[in-house]
């Protein structure tokens, strides 16, 4: 069953781990459809999270988390990995998850380059999508907490925080 916009509109606390075990739904240019069990996510929380980039407030780049739940946000790092988002909560509000592993693609942009994502799905709406969306088949993960990762940047309160959510059995 795919998920609805309405499962985003909630605190990116509790979307970020209810999204582990639920799968991440690629459709292809070919028409391949790829089907992949997300594994790990990351919680950003709002212009107070210091390791969100909301925390520099709106900008054209940061536009799409303040968006509608459900909302695709997708960005490029190191000037070669694209980085898959899903915007929680309200309108206004920005927060999003950062979908870090599904299947055997453990690290964001390995994930994002196997599946191609690139900026082309940034700020649709992944609930009405045709070419990626999120399912859940009734899996239930056993779900680990740990720091997010790479973002000392934000200070030490920020960066331990345990926003980051594997499931133990992947």
């Amino acid at each position: 069953m795919k998920l609805p916009a309405e499962f985003f509109d909630r605190d990116v606390l509790f979307v970020a781990p209810e999204l582990v075990g639920k799968l991440l739904v690629r459709k292809t240019d070919d028409g391949e459809v790829v089907k992949l069990r997300i594994s790990e996510t990351e919680a950003y929380r709002g212009e107070e999270d210091k390791a969100c980039h909301a925390s520099k407030g709106r900008t054209p780049r940061t536009e799409v988390m303040y968006k509608y739940p459900g909302s695709i946000y997708i960005y490029l790092i190191y000037g070669m990995y694209w980085m898959l988002n899903i915007v929680t909560e309200k309108e206004n509000v920005p927060q999003a998850v950062l979908i870090r592993s599904a299947g055997d693609y453990g690290g964001p942009g390995k994930l994002t380059k196997a599946l191609k994502i690139t900026k082309d799905l940034n700020s649709l709406n992944i609930s009405d999508c045709s070419l990626l969306w999120i399912e859940d088949d009734g899996y239930v993960p056993d779900i680990a907490v740990a720091p997010r990762i790479g973002v000392d940047y934000a200070g030490e309160e920020w960066a331990l925080k345990p926003w980051r959510y594997i499931d133990k059995r992947n």
